[in-house]
């Protein structure tokens, strides 16, 4: 049991200032009016990985639809939601949230949660999840091989589970690199709050919610016991803002996943009324916004519009009823479940235990039973697999065929290699070539070459391959 505070949870100071003894209180020379939680919400929208986003996917890889949504648009609705999640929280649950006037809780919350419902996506490589399988079962298939010299463990089990959570942490504390190793700086209370499985790769564990994948690799357990120290949590603890956090995004998957592959044409409004009503057994939260969208959809029809145009403005308003009442649900499931949670004893998922569990639930099980595998969908996610595969074989060639297999930055031994080698991120080399990298040297090859992955988009890496290949067959 941990006995956590808000105090520290919300601990506004900095890695860097820590390091180097300054404290969390900006100079009064800056003339800075935006509290330190707000500042990471700004540091973060105005940084290259978000703009980075537009081109990844989120469900529809490569979708030429501009309405679908892309990793970015979905950041910026569970952000968005957050945002409202911490405001209703302030004003609507003081009693229980019991946060000291000092620490500005109107201001601080709000700005915290929207902050990490932004970064929330940046590790995820492109092709969305697709991308993490491609990466993982790329490592898998030559395990024997490349794994080579490196002890088994969590060294090991950082790439043969590679995780965009954990990937997330590692750009924002170690690669977005201004002209230091602190990464972007973000303030303690951020990087806590944005641990959605404060655990290492060799501790996952399915059957506890904050141990179902994890968090960090190796290469920053340091920085995360650093962060969890300054805020009073622990492995396998997680920050109560967190689950927040997650909670906004299964409202956004689990709703406009569903009012994009209507946009698509792979469903249409009827349908997934048909499903909710067949499936709701009597559930309140789903039967009033099944009421409400069908009275809307009454009005729609009696209008000048045509059968498409009906469709798609009611899926929309299903889409705002249903997050609305949501987002209701899970403000009261947080503000009842905060005691457990500060006690570290809080396990589920937060819709789960709210009223509106079974419309999520059920959502969720409409949009995997009718939109995942569809075949559009599913050939499209091949392309990504194949392009991820063939970037890592050309790419893992470069980086390990060099004059000296302990000098990282050493001279390649091809002309092809070099090309390839020099197209890594400038940032990403630096780091691994590092003298101070203090990570086994096969450790440090894959690493190089999954930030590379990560950090592309989706056409990014598909014109990459294709340039690489030509001039590998030149």
């Amino acid at each position: 049991m941990v006995d956590l505070n808000w105090e520290q949870l919300l601990n506004s100071q900095r890695r860097k200032d820590k390091a180097r003894g300054k404290s969390a209180e900006r100079s009064a020379k800056t003339a800075e009016h935006r509290t330190e939680l707000e500042r990471d919400h700004d540091r973060i929208l105005f940084s290259t990985p978000v703009r980075r986003m537009q081109d990844k996917t989120q469900v529809f890889p490569l979708d030429p639809h501009d309405s679908v949504r892309t990793r970015l648009t979905h950041s910026h609705e569970v952000a968005n939601m957050a945002r409202s999640f911490g405001t209703a929280l302030v004003y609507v649950y003081p009693e229980q949230l019991r946060l000291p006037e000092g620490l500005i809780p109107e201001r601080n919350l709000p700005a915290l949660l929207e902050a990490i419902g932004l970064a929330h996506d940046l590790g995820n490589p492109p092709f969305g999840h697709q991308g993490e399988d491609a990466i993982q079962s790329w490592m898998k298939a030559r395990e024997t091989e490349i794994f080579e010299g490196l002890e088994e463990g969590a060294l090991r089990e950082d790439f043969l589970k590679f995780e965009g959570n954990a990937q997330a942490f590692r750009l924002l504390t170690r690669l977005q690199i201004v002209n230091d190793s602190f990464g972007l700086n973000m303030t303690y209370a951020f990087l806590a709050a944005i641990m959605k499985y404060p655990s290492p790769s060799d501790r996952v564990y399915k059957g506890v919610l904050a141990r179902k994948k994890f968090n960090y690799f190796q290469s920053e357990a340091d920085i995360a016991e650093e962060v969890w120290r300054e805020t009073g949590l622990s492995e396998g603890v997680r920050h109560p803002l967190t689950f927040i956090m997650e909670a906004c995004d299964d409202i956004a998957y689990s709703v406009v996943d569903v009012e994009d592959a209507a946009k698509k044409g792979l469903i249409n409004f009827d349908r997934l009324a048909s499903f909710l009503a067949f499936k709701a057994d009597g559930d309140d939260c789903i039967k009033s916004v099944l009421a409400k969208a069908k009275e809307q959809y009454k009005e729609f029809r009696a209008q000048a519009l045509s059968a498409a145009e009906v469709d798609d403005i009611t899926m929309q308003m299903f889409r705002v009823n249903a997050i609305g009442v949501m987002i209701v649900a899970a403000t009261k499931a947080f503000a009842e479940s905060l005691p457990a949670m500060m006690e570290g004893k809080f396990d589920k998922e937060l819709m789960a235990v709210s009223s509106a569990g079974k419309l999520w639930a059920l959502l969720k099980e409409f949009a995997s039973d009718h939109i995942y595998p569809h075949r559009r969908v599913l050939e499209v996610e091949l392309t990504g697999h194949q392009t991820i595969h063939g970037l890592m074989d050309i790419f893992w060639a470069a980086i390990t065929n060099r004059k000296d297999p302990l000098d990282l930055g050493s001279k390649r031994t091809t002309p092809l290699d070099r090309y390839v080698y020099s197209r890594i991120s400038e940032n990403y080399r630096r780091v691994a070539e590092a003298a101070d990298n203090r990570m086994p040297i096969r450790y440090r090859e894959l690493q190089l070459m999954t930030d590379m992955m990560s950090g592309m988009t989706d056409n990014f890496a598909i014109s990459m391959l294709q340039d690489l290949r030509q001039r590998g067959a030149a």
